[in-house]
């Protein structure tokens, strides 16, 4: 079961990651300067079906393209979401509730593979050859 306190430490151990705060206190992480994960803020693109309030508790992934996108979309446990907004743009969105359905290992690879679309490719590079399996 991951929590946003695994985000945290998952997203800052990998190499020159940073974490800002936005007015509000929401978490955004970034790699040389461009974002690949964020708490976002309260969207018109993002309500509750049930109340039609704008959601407080939707995190954005970046991810490879699209194809990616479309496969953790297809994951049957309704994990990963979209709205219009994101419609062309390689990213996923997840409330931070359904957090509690990823393992840890889960939520490692998927922050690591947003962090690997902004990463510098030498600092990528250097990574993968320390991190790799086998």
């Amino acid at each position: 079961m991951a929590t946003m306190t695994d985000l945290d430490e998952l997203a800052l151990a990998l190499p020159h990651a940073t974490k800002e705060r936005d007015g509000e206190g929401r978490p955004a992480y970034k790699v040389h300067g461009k974002l690949f994960c964020l708490h976002r803020s309260r969207r018109p693109d993002a309500v509750d079906p049930a109340t039609g309030e704008r959601l407080d508790d939707v995190l954005m992934f970046r991810v490879a393209d699209l194809d990616v996108k479309e496969l953790l979309l297809s994951d049957d446990r309704g994990i990963y979401f979209t709205t219009p907004h994101f419609n062309g743009y390689p990213a996923v969105l997840v409330r931070i509730p359904e957090l509690a359905h990823l393992d840890r290992g889960e939520l490692h690879d998927l922050v690591a593979e947003a962090w690997l679309t902004r990463a510098q490719k030498r600092v990528a590079k250097a990574w993968l050859a320390e991190n790799a399996e086998g």
